[in-house]
């Protein structure tokens, strides 16, 4: 495929300020300066990202370089290692140098190993040459492929999301990768890698260009400056994000919850998993009581895994971070490798508050949502994407709820956490599961149940494992009704709203025929008006002048 333009011949340029931005004729504010990595020609990435992005096959040849030469490195730097030999007798330890010096190749070995060296620089750099991008008013385009070539587009107007991401060896030389987040699947569009600064300035072009806002031309654009230097700040500046964490721009706002690292540490061993576990180990000792003792040695696998798992979950959730910002919803998690999302606003289609029965002492909570993450379905990486607190208290849900659900009124907080979190109580607004069908669910029948709220359908299920489901009408796809030869004679039916794939599954059974159908026509009515109204995709054009920083994703309530 031809380019319409060449990318430009400078690798990557610091992004230039204006001075004087021009005023939008339209909403009377001023135009924002947009980076020179956003003026709509084509650019290339960092020189370093082909490194970075082949970096396991570099692990792996390194790996079998050291693995053929390892006796060698030891003589030559730990030479004291080295087992005596008997009689002063010469030690051959088969290494393939002595091979090649003993049948005098070693013209031949080094030009095989230039010839490799030309091959791997020469495949990098074309890597380099060949993968471009740029960033329209309309779209984030990108190409790359040698040989088989591939270029992927994502308009701007269906931007589910920006997450920065920063590997660790990455940080350390002040680069990052971008993952523009597509409305579909395996649609997202990546940019690696990026410095560090210019990926930050990118991504903000991005989310205003996909707010509505329109960006100034940079003007007066200053050179990089000494090199050299550059390189030396950026390094600096990654070992102290390293150290201190790396958080977005400082004038974004603090982190609205803090999760302490020993409650962190304690919800993951008192996860789910740990029962598992625990049925494992009682199953294990007795068989190796009753049967083989052999059978104990099963353990050691899984224990292991299980370890395994919960540091992983601990490290990927620690330096969480969580607030608002004028383009949406801000969430950072991560130790080592560091990853900043931001979910526009409109863009959470359901959000489901959990607690296990584990955490119920503690007063813990989890809230997971749906989104769509532009991954495939077998991306095992997706669910930290729909996790947006780990393990909180209730004044920590409440301030996430309060993040993701903006449109919801005060006197509305009742009914989501008193009535639908811990409910019931008394005077239970909740339609719930009738006396008569009680032995369908027969733990949870009295909190089992739905209530369609002023901005959203709410599903409160679970006695053991308690959770509340919030389905907003703008982001409802459809709602169904399900009745099976036992539900017509006991005069039940079950409800499910359908929305986007996600850990939140929309479905309540068991609930009174009338009640499923009263609530399935209120339910039908309002999503229809939330949905025509809503224009949370372009939600700069939804604020008032004089208030960029408000942020609308709720429709207003149908009538």
């Amino acid at each position: 495929m031809s380019e319409s333009s060449g990318p430009a011949e400078t690798p990557e340029v610091s992004a230039g300020v204006t001075d004087a931005p021009a005023p939008d004729p339209v909403r009377g504010e001023p135009f924002e300066a947009r980076s020179e990595l956003s003026d709509g020609e084509w650019h290339r990435m960092h020189p370093l990202s082909p490194i970075f992005r082949g970096g396991i096959f570099l692990v792996v040849v390194v790996g079998i370089v050291i693995a053929n030469l390892r006796d060698r490195l030891v003589a030559i730097f730990l030479p004291s290692l080295l087992p005596e030999l008997p009689d002063g007798g010469e030690w051959n330890s088969g290494d393939p140098v002595d091979w090649v010096l003993d049948n005098g190749l070693l013209l031949l070995a080094s030009l095989a190993v230039l010839g490799a060296l030309v091959l791997v620089v020469g495949g990098f750099y074309l890597s380099w040459r060949f993968h471009t991008f740029r960033i329209t008013e309309d779209d984030v385009e990108v190409k790359q492929g040698i040989l088989f070539r591939s270029q992927r587009r994502a308009p701007l107007d269906r931007v589910q999301g920006v997450n920065l991401t920063r590997p660790l060896v990455a940080r350390l030389v002040g680069l990052a990768k971008l993952e523009v987040v597509g409305a579909g699947t395996d649609a997202n569009v990546k940019l690696d890698y990026l410095s560090t600064s210019n990926a930050e300035r990118v991504r903000a072009d991005i989310l205003r260009l996909a707010s509505g806002r329109q960006l100034a031309e940079a003007a007066g654009a200053t050179a990089s400056g000494n090199r050299v230097r550059g390189v030396s700040s950026a390094v600096s500046e990654g070992i102290t994000g390293l150290i201190a964490g790396a958080e977005g721009p400082a004038s974004e706002p603090e982190s609205v919850v803090h999760i302490p690292t020993g409650r962190l540490i304690a919800s993951q061993v008192l996860g789910g998993g740990t029962l598992a576990l625990l049925v494992m180990t009682g199953v294990a000792i007795a068989g190796g009581i009753w049967g083989s003792p052999w059978v104990l040695l099963g353990l050691v696998p899984a224990l292991l895994g299980f370890g395994a798992y919960w540091v992983s979950q601990i490290v990927k959730s620690l330096r969480y971070s969580i607030a608002p910002t004028r383009h949406g919803l801000r969430v950072t998690f991560g130790l080592f490798t560091t990853v900043t999302e931001i979910i526009p606003p409109g863009r959470v289609h359901a959000i489901e508050v959990r607690q296990s029965i584990f955490w119920r002492p503690f007063g813990w909570w989890l809230i997971k949502i749906n989104r769509l993450t532009g991954r495939s379905a077998g991306d095992t990486s997706t669910d930290q994407f729909t996790t947006v607190l780990p393990v909180g208290t209730r004044a920590d849900v409440e301030r996430v709820l309060r993040l993701v659900l903006p449109g919801t009124r005060d006197d509305e907080w009742s009914l989501l956490f008193e009535h639908g979190i811990l409910g019931p109580r008394e005077e239970d607004p909740y339609s719930q599961t009738p006396r008569r069908a009680w032995f369908i669910r027969p733990l949870s029948w009295r909190r089992n149940g739905f209530l369609v709220s002023p901005h959203a359908l709410l599903l409160r299920r679970g006695q053991i494992w308690r959770s509340l489901a919030i389905f907003p009408f703008a982001r409802v796809q459809s709602v169904g009704l399900h009745q099976g030869p036992l539900d017509r004679s006991l005069r039940v039916a079950s409800l499910r709203p359908h929305t986007v794939a996600g850990p939140v599954y929309g479905y309540v059974a068991a609930l009174d025929r009338d009640d499923a159908l009263a609530a399935f026509a209120d339910v039908t009515v309002r999503a229809s008006a939330a949905s025509t109204a809503d224009r949370s995709h372009r939600w700069a054009e939804t604020v008032g002048a004089g208030t960029p920083e408000a942020t609308v994703s709720q429709a207003p309530e149908a009538t």
